[in-house]
């Protein structure tokens, strides 16, 4: 049983993963294709947001190969075979235990190492693509437009990478137009972002209100693309960004660097435990559902309904306790409510289940 459980769990896991990952990176290929990136940068990001995407779906995946795995045995009769050789319902949940004490294991890997790693290394990835306005606005010949009231010529560009004939015309300030040219420019990054230096211009400025136009001629202007581009920076990391060591207890550089109140990074390093414990409760609830009542011709459909009903009530109290959480310090235990609860109804359904005859008194009554 266990090695059906595996096998159909990694099944799950990579149609899940697959589809998920497919809607995201529809619009990931077209963003960064569209800003002038390599294939092997779209491929580098979706690698790297692939173990988060993992975490949030091994649960799930678990859940799936158990009640599958249930079924199953009863479509086949397996399961009155053995449940009629004295096999117990607390008996027959030992492989699924052992099942979901492995799926905690590599959630515990994700959520303490790779997930925050990751995440981490995502963020610098994005803020490095995002300064590196090379890409947007070295193509010769070409009107581009990279952010709305921007507009960007280059005629040539010559081996040694200067830009001549330049053209940049800014109507971000519906105020003030203004149109730079100039016979030859450079692009240079520096620590406070993007400049273009050009060289031998003149400046255009047109006062909407009052309709007069006035001209500047200059030998040498830097000008700062980040005011126009929107060109982000790395920002303050998030929670999710820094390992567990620094979230529990929370170091002062932790508090410093993400700005938010000890509590807040307190509740991130503890879900990360209830995340496991969650991973392990899943398909024990939903295999104790499956084992309630006796054989039907007609399926095991009613207790596959209440699983997934027992999972969405699951994933309730889940959400329900973060919220309550993160608006109030100090309730950090609320992280393994939703774990415990499904533990704890796992037992209580396998104990209902181990007696039958107590569930038809109560019918019969």
């Amino acid at each position: 049983m266990l090695s059906r459980l595996m096998t159909l769990f990694g099944f799950f896991s990579l149609v899940l993963v697959s589809v998920y990952w497919i809607n995201r990176a529809v619009g990931l290929f077209d963003r960064l294709i569209a800003n002038g990136h390599s294939a092997l940068v779209f491929l580098e990001f979706s690698a790297l947001a692939l173990p988060n995407v993992i975490r949030l779906v091994l649960p799930v995946s678990a859940f799936a190969a158990a009640i599958y795995v249930v079924n199953r045995l009863s479509s086949d009769s397996e399961l009155v075979v053995i449940q009629s050789s004295g096999y117990s319902p607390a008996r027959l949940a030992r492989p699924v235990l052992a099942f979901g004490l492995i799926v905690a294991l590599l959630v515990s890997v994700l959520t303490h190492l790779l997930v925050p790693a990751s995440l981490r290394a995502l963020n610098e990835r994005t803020a490095e693509i995002s300064q590196d306005v090379t890409a947007r606005l070295l193509t010769e010949g070409e009107f581009l437009h990279p952010s709305d009231g921007v507009t960007f010529y280059i005629r040539e560009i010559t081996p040694r990478g200067e830009l001549r004939n330049v053209f940049l015309s800014d109507t971000v300030d519906p105020a003030e137009h203004r149109t730079y040219t100039a016979e030859s420019a450079v692009l240079l990054r520096t620590d406070t972002g993007p400049r273009l230096v050009m060289f031998d211009g003149l400046v255009q400025t047109l006062e909407t209100a009052t309709a007069s136009l006035s001209t500047t001629r200059f030998e040498d202007f830097a000008f700062d693309l980040s005011s126009l581009l929107d060109i982000p920076g790395t920002g303050e990391p998030s929670p999710d960004e820094l390992p567990t060591s620094d979230l529990l207890p929370p170091s002062p550089a932790a508090v410093a660097a993400t700005g938010d109140p000890p509590a807040e990074l307190i509740f991130e390093g503890v879900s990360r435990f209830a995340q496991a414990l969650k991973a392990m409760a899943a398909p024990l609830l939903g295999v104790s559902i499956m084992l309630l009542g006796g054989f039907s011709r007609f399926g095991l459909w009613r207790q596959i309904l209440g699983a997934v009903i027992a999972m969405i009530l699951f994933e309730t109290i889940d959400n329900a306790a973060a919220d309550l959480a993160e608006g109030a310090p100090g309730l950090w235990p609320v992280a393994f409510a939703a774990p415990l609860v499904a533990l704890g109804a796992a037992v209580g359904i396998l104990w209902i289940a181990a007696r039958p005859t107590l569930v038809t008194r109560r019918v019969a009554a």
